[in-house]
């Protein structure tokens, strides 16, 4: 199977959105809700219905800004959420963007990329991230034995991916997540070096 632009437009399309809960995940709510600085610029890479970049607008982070890869998804995320302001939201292949973030805030966008493409995707998040700017989301603490996303990971590839990049500031199994994935997800703060 090939996972390309094709493969998410048919997901989001067929509603065949397994990966979405309908509302904001709540590691990534609670980390949010302890953020102070309402300049800063955040990218949401995977963005998908937008429930954290929505969250996070309506706290007043104006600088918040969601990407995806799929028309699809951007539709389903104008259509919930048509106050998002436009020029916030990118629809464009990840390793294509251009940009300068505080905060790059993730819910699994990483299980979304093919194994191959990991380390440049962690070179590619390095990048957009401005000195000290922080890496934050959730990660699957397992292994899928699928063909296709979710591609999960062990603890041991994630650091082994970001080190020499950032500092692990957090890095444990999320205490908050919902009950179907309660002890199955990692909450991770990585910091630039």
């Amino acid at each position: 199977m090939k996972i390309n632009k094709d493969y998410w437009e048919k997901l989001y399309a067929n509603k065949e959105l397994g990966w979405d809960i309908g509302y904001v995940s709540t590691p990534l709510k609670e980390y949010a809700d302890r953020l102070t600085d309402k300049e800063i610029n955040i990218l949401i890479p995977g963005g998908g219905s937008g429930y954290e970049a929505s969250y996070l607008y309506k706290k007043g982070f104006r600088n918040t800004f969601y990407l995806d890869y799929s028309e699809e998804a951007v539709k389903i995320f104008r259509k919930r959420d048509p106050l998002f302001p436009e020029a916030n939201i990118i629809n464009d292949d990840f390793f294509n963007h251009k940009g300068n973030y505080d905060l790059i805030l993730e819910l699994a966008f990483f299980t979304s990329i093919v194994p191959e493409d990991r380390e440049k995707l962690a070179l590619k998040i390095y990048d957009l991230l401005l000195p000290g700017g922080k890496y934050v989301g959730v990660f699957f603490n397992h292994e899928f034995k699928l063909n296709k996303p979710p591609f999960g990971a062990m603890k041991e590839t994630y650091l082994e991916l970001i080190k020499d990049k950032f500092r692990v500031k957090t890095f444990e199994i999320a205490y908050n997540s919902i009950k179907p994935r309660a002890g199955r997800e990692l909450f991770f703060i990585f910091e630039k070096v």
